[in-house]
């Protein structure tokens, strides 16, 4: 089942690529699809730096 999202998810961002006015919005598509991902990454490791640092006190 998460492979068919996927899928869709890439489907949908090729044709935002396609339909694309310039170059300018495909780099504006590209930053909005992995922004929220390294967003969370980061979030994750604020929580296990902070975690570990309060479990060495």
């Amino acid at each position: 089942m998460r492979l068919l999202v996927l899928i869709q998810d890439t489907s949908e961002i090729e044709e935002k690529m396609q339909e694309a006015p310039n170059s300018a919005y495909e780099i504006g598509v590209v930053i909005g699809t992995y922004l929220p991902f390294v967003v969370m990454v980061l979030i994750a490791y604020a929580f296990y730096y902070y975690s570990k640092k309060r479990k060495n006190s």
